[in-house]
């Protein structure tokens, strides 16, 4: 072997496009397939994104209405109802944290979570979250339970 008989890998190269713009004899010369004058044919040429041909734009096109809020916190709810039938069904015992509520499938690691008033809570139960509606801490605290925020 020695540096005149070696090639590539088979399957190695994947590129067989003819180079353009190298004189007559290629056959891809003189305007090198870019077809006569205009923009797209000099270089440099690049298309601004979302330009149409001088059509307005669809980002022009479409009203523009209302504020987004970067700062907005979103906030994965749970019901007293689910938390009680989870009780009932043992799943959970004396306590609930961010932990039990991601094992349960009610919120996913990264969710803030709410706890909301809808239903009824029998048991006394010592549950943790980010927020608390003023029925849900008040049903908890009436059963007996404890509602403690992060």
């Amino acid at each position: 072997m020695n540096l005149s008989n070696l090639t590539p890998e088979k399957g190695s190269i994947h590129t067989s496009k003819k180079r353009v713009g190298r004189g007559q004899g290629s056959g891809k010369g003189g305007t090198a397939t870019r077809g006569h004058k205009g923009a797209k044919s000099r270089s440099g040429y690049s298309k601004k994104l979302g330009f149409e041909g001088g059509q307005m734009p669809l980002q022009r096109r479409v009203p523009k209405f209302g504020f987004n809020n970067i700062n907005r916190k979103e906030y994965q709810a749970v019901n007293i109802q689910t938390i009680q039938s989870l009780v009932d069904n043992k799943k959970i015992k004396g306590s609930m944290d961010i932990q039990s509520f991601i094992d349960n499938g009610l919120a996913s690691k990264n969710d803030l979570i709410k706890v909301l008033g809808d239903g009824e809570i029998k048991t006394a139960i010592k549950i943790t979250a980010h927020k608390f509606s003023k029925s849900a801490k008040a049903q908890i605290e009436k059963s007996g339970g404890e509602a403690i925020i992060i």
